[in-house]
């Protein structure tokens, strides 16, 4: 009889930690429905505005309610998941988007314009931020938003770099900023120079950073102006692999730098690349292939670009606006000088291809 007694103790100990994990779950929830709140709202201003868009809507009502009250410690779990990993899936969904192929669709005569303002801003960003002062995690977000593709390519490699909340808010304001001024300025510009639709898409295409700008931008222009823009867009946008591939390696190189340990070694390469990055790496794959159905892909974007705004708007929540004031202009200077520089690149780089 005692040995039937005692047969149910060994199970215990298995069935604790599943009735532990619950509550951990269960703290998650206030903050994840606060932030899905405002990724609702934000994408709500996005539709109805945009040139705005939802991620950076999004990331603006945080910072205002967190500015007129922090959230409390009940909210932290939750809004410390979306501006993590929610994040990390938002990368993993956005793979679906890109393809490719699409850099036989725009042809090799647009890759040297893209490739070369690619490699003109992350060069300038490294030695313009270090002459400003600026850190390295706010710099090589600045830098890598400026030259491809904005607010998707921060979200993207801010959690391969480790960037704060901050970085990533004054980052995504940065950008934005500029996107809104080159909405407004390059058709005037485009006309001035007199640019064909097919060189002023590639233009827009290559200097312009969100695609709803770049879409406002050339739209402008006309028809075939933004259906070329839309895909030097997203070809761009492809650049984000071996960029996250570059900067996961340095970091672990940085990391196995500081921490001499001969036990270690071989830990650090099997975690060279980021599980989200494989992710990410395994959906573009999955849609070069065309194991992704063409009638998903619309979906998927709007998940994607949901997904984003739900981990900004808790960046946006987690952001301490007190370090955001100490940062200063700087950061914003670094901004409009890599803007003027890949603008004036794309320009340069188009005479000399004979695209323009």
């Amino acid at each position: 009889m005692s040995e039937d007694l005692d047969c149910p103790v060994p199970a215990r100990p298995e069935a604790e930690p599943a009735r532990a994990s619950w509550p951990a779950v269960a703290s998650l929830v206030p903050g994840l429905a606060l932030v899905l709140a405002l990724a609702v709202a934000g994408t709500a201003v996005g539709r109805r505005f945009p040139l705005v868009g939802g991620p950076v809507a999004g990331i603006v009502l945080g910072v205002l309610l967190a500015a007129l009250r922090r959230p409390g410690a009940r909210l932290r779990p939750g809004i410390g998941f979306a501006s993590k990993q929610v994040l990390q899936i938002s990368v993993v969904v956005l793979g679906t988007q890109l393809s490719l192929s699409q850099i036989v669709e725009v042809g090799a005569g647009s890759l040297p314009v893209m490739i070369g303002s690619l490699a003109v801003c992350l060069t300038a960003a490294y030695g313009i931020g270090r002459w400003l002062g600026i850190v390295g995690d706010l710099r090589t977000l600045i830098g890598v938003g400026t030259g491809v593709c904005g607010a998707s390519a921060i979200a993207a490699t801010a959690p391969v770099i480790g960037a704060a909340g901050v970085e990533v808010a004054y980052a995504v304001s940065t950008i934005f900023l500029f996107n809104v001024t080159a909405v407004l300025t390059f058709p005037l510009l485009g006309h001035l120079l007199g640019m064909s639709p097919h060189s002023f898409g590639l233009f827009a295409g290559t200097a312009v950073n969100d695609t709803s700008s770049v879409v406002a931008a050339a739209t402008s222009y006309g028809g075939t102006a933004a259906d070329y823009a839309v895909v030097v867009k997203l070809t761009r946008s492809l650049m984000i692999i071996p960029i996250c591939l570059g900067l996961a390696w340095l970091v672990r190189r940085r990391d196995r730098a500081a921490v001499e340990t001969a036990a270690r070694p071989r830990l650090q390469v099997a975690k060279l690349v980021p599980v989200f990055l494989i992710g990410f790496l395994l959906m573009t794959t999955a849609n070069s292939l065309g194991l992704i159905p063409a009638a998903a892909h619309h979906g998927l974007g709007e998940l994607s670009v949901f997904l984003i705004t739900v981990a900004l708007s808790a960046t946006g929540l987690s952001t301490d606006l007190p370090a955001l004031r100490r940062t200063g202009p700087r950061p914003l200077i670094l901004g409009a000088c890599l803007w003027v520089v890949v603008s004036v690149t794309s320009l340069v780089l188009q005479l000399l291809t004979g695209s323009l």
